[in-house]
């Protein structure tokens, strides 16, 4: 349940719209809900100010269905990762509004206010770059998950470094960003490439594509942990949901910064 949530049933109950019962009923299921298999974080919008997220791998497309509609039910935003065309198709057909991103392996629910059409406060832009299209699943479970977060995302893809002209002509929107999240894979050069072209936190997720010796992203991982950029840090292998989030995290911080400051 969202911050927003919560004041429009508390202004509910002051108006005589919804009785103390209905809203102790509701409120009843704000810390967590058992669901028997899983135990639902409603209250995490309320801490982090961005909702629990539902890594569908590893759930029948049953369990991954009831918990969405649970969510969805509390009014937050709802996704969930790794998602499968067996999970989209029982997910959608417990909530037909539910979007599925096959790229990005990503369903999707904007909360209920959003899809009311009323106004999203957005932050950023967020700059998500990936070096071929190889890496394009990885980056765009980034872009995704970022937009459902409440970012602007300007998308870069196909510009590693093995034609170098391609990112240096990028530098404009690059510089425009506020946070960049780069995903790239063989040796995982291309983060500290933009890293040394932005004024910006440079989050890189190695991906899992090359031959042999890239040892399924390892490569990439140590590659970016020692990139000499110091605006870099990096995340797990395959990992753009993590880099999404932590993106979010930073823009909103900053954004609050700024509005607190009367900027």
């Amino acid at each position: 349940m969202t911050r927003e949530a919560i004041l429009k049933l508390l202004t509910e109950v002051a108006a005589g719209a919804a009785t103390p019962d209905t809203a102790l009923d509701r409120l009843a299921h704000l810390p967590y809900e058992d669901a028997g298999f899983a135990r639902i974080d409603h209250h995490r919008s309320l801490r982090l100010g961005l909702p629990e997220v539902i890594y569908a791998a590893g759930k029948t497309p049953a369990q991954v269905a009831h918990i969405f509609a649970r969510m969805a039910d509390a009014g937050a935003t709802v996704l969930a990762t790794r998602a499968t065309a067996e999970h989209a198709s029982a997910v959608r057909e417990a909530c037909p509004a539910a979007q599925y991103h096959a790229e990005a392996a990503i369903l999707g629910l904007h909360a209920a206010e959003e899809l009311d059409a009323k106004p999203r406060e957005t932050s950023g832009p967020l700059a998500v770059v990936c070096a071929g299209t190889s890496d394009l699943p990885v980056a765009e479970e980034a872009a995704v998950t970022a937009e459902y977060l409440g970012c602007a995302v300007e998308r870069i893809f196909d510009v590693g470094v093995a034609g170098l002209h391609r990112i240096l002509a990028q530098k404009e929107s690059l510089r425009a960003a506020r946070a960049v999240i780069v995903c790239a894979g063989m040796e995982g050069a291309l983060p500290s490439v933009v890293g040394g072209l932005v004024a910006a936190p440079v989050i890189a997720v190695p991906t899992s594509v090359g031959y042999g010796a890239a040892f399924g992203g390892v490569a990439a991982l140590l590659g970016m942990l020692n990139s000499c950029s110091p605006n870099v840090c990096v995340v797990n292998i395959d990992n753009g949901f993590g880099a999404a989030y932590v993106a979010a995290m930073m823009l909103r911080a900053g954004q609050e910064k700024t509005l607190s400051n009367g900027l």
